[in-house]
């Protein structure tokens, strides 16, 4: 069994809050993204994010401790955009693999420094998800309204793209593989795809693997009222589509603030027969794109969630911050989790 597995069952596990929201605290400038590396790039990388892990990791580091300091179990890489398909719009396609690598290690040394820190609390398991985002071409989608049959992408070039990856975050030392955000099914099936091929032909030694792999989370994203994932989907719908990942966990995050994702959680809890998680925005964002939902907000969303048995992994998305990790955090740490059901056989 692995770890993750083993903290599942004893208690609520709770993710990290939003990455971009604590840059964006930084106001860096185009010469702090860029760094002494890339100093002199052919063109600008202010926004590149995922840049941050390697020109500026102190930074990085930085945002996963103080998540860690609210009580996350799970901090998420700062890989959202580190592949090479993404990266095209920096022309940083080559350094895709390396981002990967990077990020994973400034995660892994977030927690060596918060052990060091609270070495009473070393005996407490904190993961590292390496987070693999929804990407900015789509499979099921064209973005040509003239010509819908269009594709900007083929599967076997998400895959290969997904492949170097999860090679990355593999090498840089995580825990767990998260496929977030997903919008478009085909695009995580292609996720899905490219880390079975990858442990077949790198299966992991040792106990606490699944099958020679690492654990998979996966959390899709509903975009509207409607419940329907962008490529048009029903949450059902998405759940069979992804389920024979075999996932520890599956969810939702983003899109939507806790109070317009309730429902839509407590569905997924009574169709899923594995692990549920759930990260939502810190509500809908205002008229500027900016959040305003305050952390006790959130958290009391998420401890009716809880107390309902609708959940195993709980944090944050867009507009949250490590206030909103520790109310969420403090709400559920006496909550039981959500028990796995027990499903009828077929007939």
């Amino acid at each position: 069994m692995h770890k993750i597995e083993a903290a599942l069952q004893k208690k609520i596990l709770v993710i990290d809050g939003a990455m971009g929201t604590m840059i964006q605290r930084h106001k860096l400038d185009e010469a702090d993204y860029r760094g002494q590396r890339f100093s002199d790039w052919h063109c600008d990388v202010k926004g590149n994010n995922d840049l941050l892990s390697i020109t500026q990791p102190e930074i990085i580091i930085g945002i996963h401790l103080q998540y860690l300091e609210a009580g996350a179990d799970i901090i998420e890489t700062n890989t959202f955009s580190s592949t090479v398909i993404a990266q095209a719009d920096y022309d940083m396609q080559s350094i895709a693999y390396e981002l990967n690598v990077a990020s994973a290690q400034c995660a892994r040394k977030a927690i060596e420094r918060f052990y060091e820190l609270h070495p009473d609390q070393s005996h407490v398991p904190k993961f590292v998800a390496g987070a693999i985002g929804p990407l900015n071409k789509t499979l099921s989608l064209s973005p040509d309204v003239n010509n819908p049959g269009y594709r900007a992408v083929t599967f076997d070039e998400v895959a290969a793209a997904y492949t170097e990856q999860i090679k990355g975050l593999v090498d840089g030392g995580v825990d767990i593989l998260l496929i977030e955000t997903i919008f478009d099914t085909l695009n995580a099936k292609a996720a899905i795809y490219a880390i079975n091929q990858f442990f077949r032909q790198h299966p992991m030694q040792g106990e606490g693997y699944r099958n020679g792999a690492l654990p998979v989370m996966i959390s899709g994203t509903i975009t509207d009222a409607s419940g329907r994932t962008l490529s048009g989907q029903t949450l059902e719908a998405f759940y069979i589509s992804v389920k024979h990942a075999n996932p520890i966990s599956i969810g939702l995050n983003c899109a939507l603030g806790a109070q317009e994702m309730r429902g839509h959680i407590e569905e997924l809890s009574a169709i899923a027969a594995c692990y549920t998680s759930s990260y939502p925005n810190a509500g809908l964002p205002n008229t500027m794109g900016e959040y305003d939902e305050q952390p006790h907000q959130t958290a009391h969303f998420i401890e009716e969630w809880a107390k309902n048995g609708w959940v195993n992994i709980v944090g944050g998305c867009c507009g949250t911050t490590p206030d909103h990790i520790k109310h969420i955090a403090d709400h559920v740490r006496e909550i039981a989790p959500r028990q796995l059901p027990i499903l009828a056989a077929s007939l």
